[in-house]
């Protein structure tokens, strides 16, 4: 795993690039770097339809909604409610590095969860980090744009990845800069 040290190497080799650059005095750990809140949201409509078929590609679109919050306001997030957001950042790795997508155990605390399975971000990957956001706790809570929301781990592969998601053939979320809902349908 990269200490705080590496990262900030990694960073100037261009191993990690995040745009926009992040400010290291608030955003950087002793072994992760924080991210932050984006404007956009996707949500579900829980009665458009009666199920989500996975099989159905164009399920995962028209069971949700995607909105913006304006800067300044907040979305709010109520007891076991489940949203797609995703992060201010663009987030570009080498083919020699995973990260690993974390809560913060600030947040963790009020009963705010970042991800649900999708916690590693593969070699290779360029686009903005999609948050499956829940909330396990009793009472709603204020999200606000900007809000350090995740943390991202950093990890050397033993060897080069040898077919990075940049690289991948049906990448389905490559260069996402939105929420994007789930393209599960598009699987052969």
């Amino acid at each position: 795993m990269l200490s705080d040290e590496d990262i900030v190497a990694a960073l100037k080799e261009g191993r990690i690039t995040i745009t926009p650059t992040p400010d290291l005095s608030t955003q950087l750990g002793s072994c992760s770097l924080d991210l932050r809140l984006g404007h956009e949201f996707r949500i579900f409509n829980a009665g458009k339809m009666t199920c989500i078929d996975p099989t159905d590609p164009h399920s995962g679109k028209e069971t949700t909604n995607e909105m913006t919050v304006k800067e300044g306001e907040s979305f709010i997030l109520k007891p076991n409610d489940f949203v797609l957001a995703v992060t201010q950042e663009t987030v570009s790795l080498s083919n020699t590095l995973v990260a690993r997508l974390e809560g913060r155990s600030s947040l963790g605390r009020l009963g705010i969860v970042v991800h649900s399975t999708a916690s590693v971000v593969d070699p290779g990957w360029s686009g903005r980090i999609v948050l499956e956001l829940g909330n396990l706790g009793k009472m709603p809570v204020a999200l606000y744009p900007g809000m350090r929301i995740c943390a991202l781990t950093f990890e050397e592969l033993k060897t080069p990845s040898k077919t990075p998601y940049d690289k991948k053939i049906g990448a389905k979320y490559k260069n996402q800069s939105a929420p994007v809902a789930s393209r599960i349908g598009d699987e052969a």
